[in-house]
């Protein structure tokens, strides 16, 4: 297929661009670093090796740095995230994280407070972390109203076991508990689409939920905007979601645009719409640490450029 940019789809279904089940697929030079099933992503790759101090590194946090949880609150990054970020910090450009979680909350259950420059984007881009620091503009009124409705909403739908996690700027309805959790994910989904639709928010599908959140942002815009205020010249973003379609994209416009670029899928059997669209997948957050790790091994000791 092709998208933005012109990028062609996957050129093989070979081990070195999809799910191997045994470890990272080995690509030429560093131990462990993958080879991209497509000639973008490897184009991208082999820029962010060439020129570290000019690269954004960006993730997604849940399904990515850290393992899908029946309760969000129980999450916790995989044991290798925090580790391989730290190594990367010192090594590239600019390190971030883009979450539809508050930013906060990604860093607290990460363990990230300490990694020097971490960039952390919280609610879709509309909250920013970085140093201990945290930067939001008030949330828009829908949001509130949405807030109030929702418990009459789910009562009617009668989608016993969903319920809903309050992230300040957003509100998302999770199934995963329920007792068929597809079922009730279905009962919810169009009174969930009305509600948007008289409140102005947007209704943003993923792993067992539907989250209403504010409109004007995504993952995309959060990248893209990331990208030009940091004077980035290469990217690479990794996500397991729909919500990371958006980011995918982003990627494939910047491109266009001479940045060179790479795509990584965490892969899962829930979601496969994204491995459609990636320069690499790889297996869960575990071989994303060990990508995120083998690249600052990879360019350990390379310049970064004065901001």
């Amino acid at each position: 297929m092709t998208g933005a940019g012109g990028r062609s789809g996957p050129e093989d279904s070979g081990p070195a661009g999809g799910l191997a089940g045994r470890g990272l697929p080995q690509g030429p030079g560093e131990p462990g670093l993958p080879t991209p099933r497509t000639a973008e992503g490897r184009a991208g790759l082999a820029w962010i090796l060439a020129e570290p101090g000019r690269a954004l590194i960006a993730t997604d946090f849940d399904g990515t740095l850290a393992p899908i949880v029946a309760d969000p609150a129980a999450a916790s990054a995989h044991p290798a995230a925090a580790p391989a970020l730290r190594a990367l910090a010192g090594q590239v450009g600019t390190l971030a994280i883009i979450t539809g979680r508050p930013a906060l909350t990604a860093v607290e259950l990460g363990g990230f407070g300490g990694i020097p420059g971490l960039i952390v984007l919280g609610q879709y881009g509309w909250e920013q972390w970085q140093d201990g620091q945290l930067t939001a503009p008030p949330p828009p009124p829908g949001v509130a109203t949405a807030r109030a409705e929702l418990p009459t909403l789910l009562a009617r739908a009668g989608a016993e076991g969903a319920w809903v996690e309050d992230k300040g700027y957003a509100l998302a309805v999770h199934t995963r508990r329920a007792a068929d959790p597809a079922a009730a994910l279905h009962k919810v989904a169009d009174p969930l689409a009305g509600l948007a639709r008289r409140t102005g928010l947007q209704l943003e599908p993923g792993r067992l939920v539907l989250e209403l959140r504010p409109g004007g942002t995504d993952k995309g815009t959060a990248l893209t905007g990331l990208v030009a205020e940091r004077r980035c010249r290469a990217i690479l973003f990794a996500g397991d979601d729909l919500g990371d379609l958006a980011a995918f994209a982003a990627v494939r416009e910047l491109r266009a645009a001479g940045h060179p670029g790479l795509t990584v899928c965490s892969g899962s059997a829930e979601v496969t719409e994204l491995a459609a669209e990636a320069d690499l997948v790889v297996d869960g957050p575990g071989q994303v640490t060990a990508l995120l790790a083998a690249l600052a091994r990879a360019v350990s000791g390379s310049p970064r450029p004065a901001r």
